[in-house]
């Protein structure tokens, strides 16, 4: 099977990443991004769609039948925003577009990026953990081929990538150090974006993909 995905986030670190790995690797034939400013790449199996509004897929609905992959790396921070603002664009965004391309690509594996502490009993503390365990679970329900949440600590960006955040000029110097003594918790982004591709392939015995499990997953053939 050849992989023909749609990733979402591509003008972002996770996204940007998991786009580099799809197109270095063979088994992807074909790439759609859907973002709202142009992401810079241009490659042969590349397509792009500047799309404004992520509530709305109606105007690009037709464009969006035919994959079966999605690594939906799109995300905002809760630092600074309100608990309804950061619901609306975390859990409401997020089940439209996959909605959507489940109603198209019944085929699909859906990859979500989460993060590490997520709940998934929905009932703790903390408001954003609350908030990616719905989708998690909402996301599980809808009628994809699979589904696979990402729960990713901290993340080692690939060098010569444009969209790093300006923080791990900082503390990148941290990474080796961590992986060492707590390697769950430390993933290189490259790894992620191969995990994607390998669950994609292959599957996985487990929904939840842990750091150890993108670690162990995050090996190219």
């Amino acid at each position: 099977m050849k992989i023909r995905a749609i990733i979402t986030g591509a003008t972002g670190m996770v996204g940007e990443g998991v786009l580099h790995e799809c197109l270095l690797s063979t088994d992807v034939e074909a790439v759609l991004v859907i973002n709202r400013r142009p992401c810079g790449v241009t490659h042969p199996k590349l397509k792009e769609i500047i799309h404004a509004d992520f509530f709305d897929f109606s105007p690009i609905r037709e464009q969006l039948s035919g994959y079966n992959a999605c690594y939906f790396c799109l995300g905002v921070s809760s630092v600074g925003m309100s608990k309804e603002t950061y619901y609306r664009m975390t859990y409401t965004l997020t089940m439209h577009v996959a909605e959507t391309l489940s109603q198209l690509n019944k085929d699909m594996t859906f990859c979500y990026v989460s993060g590490a502490g997520t709940d998934s009993t929905e009932k703790g503390r903390s408001n954003w953990a609350r908030v990616k365990g719905k989708t998690e679970n909402d996301l599980m329900e809808l009628p994809f081929r699979a589904v696979f949440a990402f729960r990713p600590g901290f993340i080692r960006p690939i060098k010569g990538l444009k969209y790093v955040h300006s923080f791990y000029k900082y503390i990148g110097w941290m990474f080796p150090i961590g992986r060492a003594l707590f390697p769950g918790g430390f993933a290189k982004l490259e790894e992620i974006g191969q995990a994607m591709i390998n669950v994609t392939l292959n599957g996985y015995q487990k929904k939840t993909i842990e750091g150890k499990d993108i670690i162990a997953l995050g090996k190219r053939a």
